[in-house]
């Protein structure tokens, strides 16, 4: 467990940089120059994620159960995870209304994603990952739209064509995860 606490430390410790020491961060990106920044940001990230995928499959060996999982949260995830899709895709095409709306999704699709998680486990090393998560993006979402109110971003164009592309490549991903990807890379069938 302590090799997952370890990893969400430092993982989330580096996406939290912007969120509790944007001062600190732009003094660094100023003295080391933003290519060094981000290789060592990138270094960190990786040591982080390493961590979290050693340490989660250690957890996962000797689960710790907390509550039972009432039924039908598995439904509700599946809904959930389709939607942090949609949301993660909205991040990416150019001049969909998600985007031009909500201004920040991808945060929104981790927010979504940790909580359609947490809903449909039980373990001490699900909630210490998809809560630590769901805590990370509340905080980042929060400082973004502050970011975002004390120098308003340029409004973003929206056409119908590229807001249905990002409804059907979101489904269509999340269809490519749910019943083939999440069991061939993480081992687990969330559609049974």
């Amino acid at each position: 467990m302590l090799e997952l606490i370890l990893g969400l430390v430092i993982f989330l410790g580096v996406h939290s940089l912007r969120i509790v020491a944007e001062g600190w961060r732009s003094a660094q990106i100023a003295r080391m120059g933003a290519q060094r920044w981000k290789l060592v940001y990138t270094l960190l990230s990786l040591l982080g994620f390493g961590l979290i995928v050693w340490g989660f499959g250690l957890a996962r060996q000797t689960p710790v159960a907390l509550w039972a999982v009432p039924k039908g949260m598995n439904h509700l995830a599946a809904l959930l995870t389709l939607l942090a899709f949609v949301l993660l895709v909205a991040a990416y095409v150019p001049g969909n209304a998600i985007k031009a709306k909500l201004r920040h999704p991808m945060i929104l699709s981790v927010k979504v994603w940790a909580l359609a998680h947490l809903v449909a486990n039980n373990t001490l090393a699900e909630l210490l990952l998809f809560g630590g998560f769901l805590i990370w993006a509340v905080l980042c979402f929060r400082a973004a739209r502050q970011r975002d109110r004390a120098q308003p971003p340029a409004a973003l164009n929206s056409a119908p064509i590229a807001t249905a592309l990002t409804v059907l490549i979101g489904a269509a991903a999340w269809a490519g995860f749910a019943f083939w990807a999440h069991a061939a890379w993480i081992g687990v069938r969330p559609m049974g």
